[in-house]
Formats: C-alpha cells, structure tokens, sequence
C-alpha cells in the first residue's frame, strides 16, 4: 500500500493508496474518526474498512486530514476536513480517470464528513457509515439523499447512541428511492475494539449485493 503526498486545501496531504489490478476498477474513500480524540487513517476500524474494499478489487484510499500525521494545516472543525475529503477524491479520480463507480466509507466522525461529501458529489453511488455522531451532528442535510448506504451502530456505544442513529436511519428511509441496510453490533461500544472484522463483513456482504444488483439492472437494459 504505497504512501502518497497529495494537494489539500490547506497544504499536502499524507495518505496510503492501493491501485487495482483491474482495469477501470471501482473506487473508494475511507474517512478517520475525530482528529482531535486520536483518530487516524491508521484507526482499526478505517484500516479494516480499506483492505476490505482492496480485497473485493477495489482502488482504495485512506489518507489523514488536516493535522494529522504528516498531512500540513490545522483542525477545522469539519468544514476544512470535508474539503480535504474533496481533495482527496479529486486525486482518486485523477489517477482514475475511466472508473465509472465510486464510494465512500466513514467511521464516528469521518461518517460525518462522508455523507456531507455524498451531498456534494453526485457522482458518489454508495456509502458506508459506522457509528455515525447522530446525536452530536446535525444530518439533516441529507435531504434529499441521493442513494441508500450502509449504517452500522453499536449497541453499547454512549458516544453515538443506537437510538439515535436509528432514528437517522428511520428518517432517511421515508425519503424515495432511499434504502439503508442498518446493521446493529449488539455487544460494540464507540471503539469496535472486538467487531473489526464483523465491520468488514457485513461492508463486503453489503457492497458486493449492490454492485451485483446494478450490474443486473444495466444487463437488464
């Protein structure tokens, strides 16, 4: 996994990136938890996310915002982290001009900074969200949403509360053409320290049923 250097708003950005072997292969971001409470694209939860989205073929980055690491400026409370966000899809696409398929996946905070960048980026055609910071952030931008994701939520995690995470999930699955697979880890708090790999299972079982899904819809065309 290659490390990169790329062009942020706020300076160069560090990041690791696997290119696939596939040509025009399907890309996918994954987002760090909160930089100010440790999170890192070296976070368990981030790293499993993007060898999961390796391991089905995808090209893949992970990278660490503003301030963090060795990636240049400083905490922005959000709005300058879903700038980095951008910076870093524009150099995926970029280096991959031809692919044609794009997700995004977040993690407590990167949740957060991901589905604001799904708002902005139509070309965005699936996401995954683990534990989500419903109750801490305002989602109501998500309105309308523009395609049904992945949600997973612990059932002991006081930091992004299931209640209200389910609540979110209830709300965006009203909105037409809208479906989220919601996933509940009963026994995980914020840190999934004993449910990686149950995060990358149900990612690999939902990613791979979409893609399968739409690959029948263009046949059936």
């Amino acid at each position: 996994m290659p490390e990169v250097m790329f062009a942020g708003p706020d300076g160069r950005l560090e990041g690791r990136y696997h290119h696939s072997d596939e040509p025009n292969a399907p890309l996918a971001l994954v987002l760090h938890p909160h930089p100010l409470h440790g999170g890192t694209m070296n976070n368990r939860i981030t790293y499993s996310m993007y060898r999961s989205f390796e391991k089905m073929g995808f090209s893949v980055m992970r990278y660490n915002s503003r301030g963090v690491g060795r990636s240049q400026g400083r905490y922005d409370g959000g709005i300058g982290e879903i700038s980095d966000a951008a910076a870093a899809l524009d150099w995926m696409q970029m280096v991959n001009p031809n692919s044609s398929t794009l997700w995004i996946a977040g993690y407590s905070f990167g949740a957060f900074v991901g589905m604001q960048l799904l708002m902005r980026r139509p070309e965005i055609s699936g996401w995954i969200s683990v534990a989500p910071p419903a109750n801490d952030y305002d989602f109501g931008f998500l309105a309308p949403c523009p395609c049904g994701g992945l949600m997973i939520a612990g059932g002991r995690d006081e930091m992004a509360p299931e209640p209200g995470i389910r609540k979110l999930v209830d709300k965006l699955n009203t909105q037409k053409n809208v479906t989220v697979d919601y996933r509940i880890f009963d026994d995980a708090d914020h840190i999934f320290a004993q449910q990686a790999d149950q995060v990358s299972t149900a990612l690999e079982d939902h990613v791979s049923t979409m893609l399968a899904r739409r690959s029948l819809a263009l046949a059936a065309d």
